[in-house]
């Protein structure tokens, strides 16, 4: 048993190498045997977090240094996310915050920062990526310690230490050009400036569900460092909420102990240490898990509301059951419900009937990983257009989500972008130059008029760009925001489509589907290059007669079709589609198939 622990977390921005960096210390403080077979990146387990490469879930994980336990905890860098750092952060004594040494600050740095700087954490500052050939070191450090400043930090905290890093090569050093040897300098300093908290272990046992896992064997887990006294295997527990409510009790089945990135099961835990534990059905994250005479619970941080809403309901289109599984209301309530538990920046909401149901979530990667990971599981659906969530104020203002843009961009583009911006109604608040002929624009604006917009924002710089957004606040409702210009291309047949229509087809817009695609009546297989829906006959094939005719026909050439991700997809709809989510496919469509029917349905609106 190691004689003390300390719990520290990893912040920065997406793609600023936190899990690359744990990697190296896993394999330096002798987590792995010698022989041992590592994949890269080994804390992101999921199969969606392996093919994006960024954290979705916040995972602990603990390395043994001289005589302490590290636990470290791996945490998402990307805004939707934002629910599961704050949280973390209760588990922590320390921080380590990452920072690109070539990127600098960037908003999610700031956003993290600011809630563990309330916490009262004291950061350890690890300048990484040094051996980038356009590393600033010096530069993003000066950036650094004016973030600390802008955020309040107390005299203590701004007085942070410093290391210099590459988390790829597996190096720390404490100054830019020093030594580049391995990671013992960074080992040492956690050692040394992250104090380990004082938690009285004769108290009962009590600590703060911070993390939720459903496991196949045991059931719900809840993950949580022990704030008193200490856990045993068999004792009778109970879980209290935030007002001190009981809302479940049982007994403490299995605790476990993460030792690496394996959960090994424990006889006791003690105060200060990170926990998995089993036994509880009901209990939920930020409720209090105790011995039974303990009343009080332990504060917790509200978790943030959700800014964004879809509905999902049965796949209603004619090639429905053609190619998922799981087609029925009842299957996808129970995995929206199922998600809903183990996902608490989500919720789910149903209709009076059961076949509607609504999920709110913090943003669009949230509801497009959520659709993903249903779509590789079989599931079929029909999912409405983003929606999103209106507040009003005291004096019965409407409120809407904000956010704040952070582009880094060649300068050559920020015209169109500036523009592009002021369509969706965003404030440019910063303008910077940022060298080489490169550009970082700072803009606030609604997240209604954002839906769907990194895909254009890479069009408008060729690729070059990067893009950034983080929810800033709720603000003053901007007023109607213009919608999709081009109308929509929608077939009138039910079959398979034909690439002699196709190419005839082609001058009217851009097509979505390409020959032998199956199509259906009120399928979108196209935009129209003008506004006004346009039905279109995607079948028609060429007519055949018997005489010979000189020379031979000309090939049909087809202009590749767009793949478009499910937030582009869905940021495209109008409010009368939806879009149709199979295993294989995602299909355009209006809500109404029948041409006759939804002609009615204008009219009586019209009238």
């Amino acid at each position: 048993m190691t004689n003390t622990i300390r719990n520290i977390t990893i912040i920065a921005h997406v793609d600023h190498g936190k899990t690359t960096l744990i990697d190296s210390l896993m394999k330096q403080s002798g987590t792995f045997r010698e022989n041992e077979n590592v994949e890269e990146r080994i804390m992101d387990s999921g199969e969606l977090e392996k093919e994006r490469g960024i954290t979705i879930l916040a995972k602990p994980t603990s390395i043994n240094w001289k005589d302490s336990r590290i636990n470290i905890i791996d945490t998402p860098g990307h805004r939707d996310f934002a629910a599961e750092v704050e949280r973390v952060l209760h588990m922590a004594d320390g921080a380590l915050l990452l920072i690109d040494s070539a990127e600098g600050v960037m908003p999610q740095t700031k956003f993290v920062l600011s809630k563990a700087l309330k916490q009262g954490l004291k950061p350890i500052v690890v300048i990484n990526k040094l051996d980038k050939p356009e590393q600033r070191s010096s530069e993003v450090l000066e950036e650094t310690f004016d973030l600390f400043v802008s955020l309040d930090a107390n005299e203590e905290q701004l007085d942070f230490p410093v290391l210099y890093a590459s988390g790829r090569s597996g190096w720390a050093s404490k100054e830019a050009d020093g030594p580049r040897e391995n990671l013992q300098p960074l080992l040492n300093l956690i050692i040394q400036h992250v104090k380990p908290s004082a938690f009285d272990k004769t108290k009962p046992f009590a600590m703060l569900s911070t993390l939720l896992y459903a496991d196949s064997f045991l059931g719900r887990s809840l993950v949580g460092r022990i704030t008193q006294g200490t856990a045993k295997a068999n004792q009778q527990i109970k879980a209290i909420n935030l007002s001190g409510k009981k809302v479940d009790e049982g007994r403490l089945t299995k605790i476990f102990r993460y030792e690496g990135t394996k959960k090994v099961p424990i006889e006791q835990g003690e105060a200060g240490d990170i926990v998995i534990i089993a036994g509880l059905e009901k209990a939920n994250v930020a409720d209090t898990i105790c011995d039974l005479e303990v009343s009080d619970p332990i504060n917790a941080t509200p978790i943030d509301p959700p800014t964004m809403s879809i509905t999902i309901t049965v796949n209603s289109s004619p090639l429905a059951g053609t190619e998922g599984k799981k087609l029925t209301s009842t299957q996808i309530r129970d995995r929206l419900i199922l998600e809903a538990e183990n996902n608490v920046g989500i919720n789910f909401e149903e209709n009076e009937n059961k076949d509607a149901f609504i999920i709110s979530g913090r943003g669009e990667l949230m509801l497009e990983i959520l659709l993903t990971q249903m779509r590789r599981e079989g599931f079929e659906m029909t999912v409405s257009p983003p929606k999103v969530l209106i507040k009003k104020d005291d004096s019965g203002d409407k409120l809407e989500p904000i956010e704040e843009i952070t582009m880094d961009l060649d300068e050559e583009f920020s015209s169109k972008i500036i523009d592009s911006m002021n369509r969706r109604k965003g404030k440019l608040i910063d303008l910077k130059d940022t060298g080489k002929d490169k550009k970082r624009l700072i803009f606030h604006a609604p997240t209604r008029g954002l839906m769907g917009y990194t895909s254009r924002f890479l069009t408008l710089t060729k690729g070059t760009g990067v893009i950034n957004r983080i929810f800033h606040s709720y603000g003053e409702y901007t007023g109607d925001m213009e919608g999709r210009r081009n109308g929509a291309l929608i077939s009138m047949e039910n079959g398979k489509a034909v690439a002699f229509a196709i190419f005839n087809l082609q001058a009217r817009g851009e097509m979505f589907v390409t020959h032998n695609d199956p199509v259906y009546e009120g399928m979108i297989v196209g935009l129209s290059s003008k506004s006004g829906d346009l039905e279109i006959n995607v079948l028609k094939g060429k007519k055949l007669t018997n005489m010979r005719t000189q020379g031979t026909d000309e090939n049909v050439v087809l202009t590749p079709v767009r793949k478009m991700a499910i937030a582009e997809q869905l940021s495209m709809l109008n409010t009368d589609e939806a879009l149709e989510i199979t295993p294989k496919s995602c299909r355009l469509r209006k809500l109404i198939l029948n041409p006759h029917e939804r002609k009615k349905l204008s009219r009586s609106k019209a009238s």
